[in-house]
């Protein structure tokens, strides 16, 4: 009796055991309920890392951030603000004793700072024009605040009061006499972004950035685009003064005495030039550089330029791979970057005695990173496809990376999620592609499965081990799917040349990289189910769904998912605000000889819509303006195509409303499981 007891108590032990450790499938609560790790900021002492973590309520259909600190071995964690309204931008004082951030807790977003012995934080501005974003003056009695303006305003305060002026006396009406007028996903209202100087306790001293101009630019810019010398005396930044903004990359470099405005222009290129960082001795200024004007994803470069005399170093000019961030060390000897590589990214250092680049880490999806004041160890902020952003610290010497932050730790042992596998096939030109693989949860080899082949934006972006948001592989491999990511022509991390063959070749080699790929993919894996296969795409993605909607011709696509795709080439140029991108990518202006846009016009090819389609898009999206969107949707329809337009008018080019995203990822399931699902 006693062995049978046993017996059972053990089958029962095994039973509870098994189900503790089952793991289910990804679910949309498990997308928004992760809390977002960003922004690492390391303390003066190096001791203490600030961060924000963002959580999201669904139901309220908000998100809020606050401050956390983590000690920089990793064995303490603690929240530091607690505010119901977003707190973010952490950014240690000069002494290291306080810590200033970002706040809209009192409505407006303002400077505040909270002191390290404890204490609740206060405010320290009330810029009538708010707070974008800001930085401490070396010795901790100025900030540098860039805030958005009317460029004929002599202070933020005469600023609002024109602007609500002008709304008490005038109409609705927006009276537009250039371009750029709109941007993203606001109308800028002839208001300009500038950088002022302001005392730490809040009185507003001068305009360091007059004019019509941003700064920080409006786009093709870093997280790093106005920066105080060591000695306090200068302010670096980046401004693009060229007559009309919305046909040019060409962001400068400017210096200006803090005390005084007498701007300097200390970069000439044509191309982008954008975040500087001053070397710890202020004898140089760092900073990214493209060198094609018109071309916002030309190499990234990593040069110095040597203030006393003039003379500039190209550092990453044979490394083929654009630098996405950099840090000096501390002495001022090297510099760390990173750049994308592969669908993940390669850490270097550049030793500028010797001239010697050497790679320290490699195969990291890295978002963010900072350098200790002992120049010991960096903390970077990690992710892969199936483990949202991380910090971890990386020491210099020993080579070795430890996770310091576990944020989610608990949701994600729940759940069951592959890793991110990579397969090479050739492609378009005869070339090597690279295909990334998610496969669905509980696989099973002997099974079959639908495949849903997803198609990336840019078109100069790329497909990576990272754990997306808005297009989560994880989440489209959730239902029972195999997801396949293809790095077709024209994406980053596999060489220049690459990434320019997608330029003037919109429906080329790209469109013959994805239908090769998954053809490719759907032979090779027994468990792939070759008539149950499926595309979707935004932003250039979305462009390539509508392409493939008329050149799905073996039928290879059963169904299609566009959300903000380009339909017609000629009013999107019209309609949207950055210019020199269309006039790079087509080959000038519509109505010039020899453009582009109606070579790789997917209306041209309405004829041979069949293919069913659910087409997404939203309002406030400027980019890709949401009457494309509307055109495809009355092309389906005309050509009796099975379609679905799902339309936010409150959102942009993105969905990021908790209940929209919600409904976004309801509608994508139900149309991808209504032609892919048995």
């Amino acid at each position: 009796m006693l062995i049978r007891i046993s017996r059972w108590l053990i089958l029962l032990t095994m039973v509870i055991s098994s189900m503790a450790l089952a793991k289910r499938p990804i679910e949309f609560n498990d997308l928004f309920g992760m809390a977002r790790v960003a922004d690492p900021q390391i303390s003066p002492d190096g001791q203490w890392i600030a961060y924000t973590v963002t959580r999201f309520d669904i139901e309220k259909n908000s998100k809020n951030s606050d401050i956390y600190l983590v000690s920089s071995d990793g064995k303490t964690v603690r929240q530091l603000t607690f505010s119901d309204k977003a707190d973010f931008y952490p950014r240690w004082s000069p002494a290291g004793d306080e810590l200033g951030f970002i706040s809209t807790r009192e409505g407006t977003a303002q400077i505040y700072v909270i002191s390290m012995k404890g204490g609740e934080a206060r405010r320290a501005t009330d810029i009538p024009t708010e707070v974008n974003s800001f930085a401490w003056s070396p010795d901790g009695e100025y900030f540098a605040v860039a805030t958005a303006m009317l460029p004929e305003a002599s202070s933020p305060e005469e600023s609002q009061k024109m602007v609500e002026e002008k709304e008490k006396n005038d109409g609705s009406g927006m009276e537009i006499e250039h371009l750029l007028y709109r941007h993203w996903n606001h109308w800028r209202k002839g208001k300009y972004s500038h950088v002022l100087l302001v005392q730490r306790d809040g009185t507003y001293l001068r305009d360091l950035t007059p004019g019509p101009y941003d700064t920080p630019p409006i786009d093709l810019g870093s997280s790093h685009d106005f920066v105080f010398s060591p000695d306090g005396k200068y302010l670096g930044f980046v401004k693009n003064t060229d007559p009309i903004v919305a046909i040019s990359t060409n962001n400068n470099i400017w210096i200006t005495p803090v005390d005084k405005v007498n701007q300097k222009q200390i970069t000439t290129w044509k191309g982008n030039d954008n975040g500087p960082r001053y070397s710890p001795d202020g004898q140089y200024i760092a900073y990214l550089s493209m060198a094609r004007p018109g071309f916002e994803a030309d190499q990234q470069d990593l040069k110095i330029y040597n203030l006393q005399t003039g003379e500039e170093r190209n550092l990453t000019e044979k490394l083929d791979r654009s630098v996405t961030d950099f840090v000096w060390a501390p002495d001022g000897k090297k510099l760390y970057f990173f750049v994308p590589n592969h669908g993940r990214h390669r850490l270097y250092e550049v030793d500028l005695q010797k001239d010697k680049l050497s790679l320290l880490l490699d195969k990291q999806f890295i978002n963010e990173f900072d350098i200790s004041p002992d120049g010991k160890f960096l903390v970077i902020s990690r992710q892969a496809v199936n483990d949202p952003t991380e910090l971890y610290r990386f020491d210099l010497k020993k080579k070795e990376l430890t996770q310091l932050t576990f944020t989610n730790k608990e949701r994600l042992a729940e759940l069951d999620m592959n890793p991110l596998e990579e397969y090479w096939f050739t492609g378009a030109k005869n070339d090597s592609i690279q295909l990334f693989m998610v496969k669905p949860p509980q696989f099973d080899p002997n099974k079959k499965y639908p495949m849903v082949s997803l198609i990336h934006g840019g078109p100069q972006g790329s497909w990576g081990d990272d754990f997306h948001y808005r297009w989560n592989a994880e989440m489209f491999a959730s239902p029972g799917y195999v997801a396949i990511m293809i790095n077709f022509h024209g994406s980053r991390g596999y060489g220049q040349a690459f990434v320019d063959a997608v330029s003037k070749d919109w429906g080329g080699a790209p469109y013959d990289d994805i239908m090769i790929g998954t053809k490719w993919a759907a032979d090779k894996f027994s468990f792939v189910d070759k008539d149950r296969i499926g595309a979707a795409g935004a932003s250039y993605g979305g462009f390539m769904i509508d392409w493939i909607e008329g050149h799905n011709d073996e039928g290879l696509f059963k169904t299609l998912v566009c959300h903000d795709g380009v339909y017609e080439q000629v009013s999107e140029f019209g309609a949207t605000e950055e210019l020199w991108f269309p006039a790079w990518e087509f080959n000038g202006y519509p109505w010039q000889k020899g453009s582009l846009y109606e070579k790789w016009n997917p209306a041209n090819f309405v004829e041979h819509f069949k293919t069913p389609i659910l087409i997404v898009h939203g309002i406030k999206d400027f980019r890709v303006p949401y009457t494309q969107g509307l055109q495809a949707f009355t092309a389906v329809q005309l050509q009796h195509v099975d379609s679905k337009l799902l339309i936010f008018p409150d959102e942009d080019h993105f969905v990021q409303k908790p209940k929209n995203a919600r409904q976004w990822w309801r509608n994508v399931y139900d149309w991808l499981g209504k032609y892919l699902k048995p």
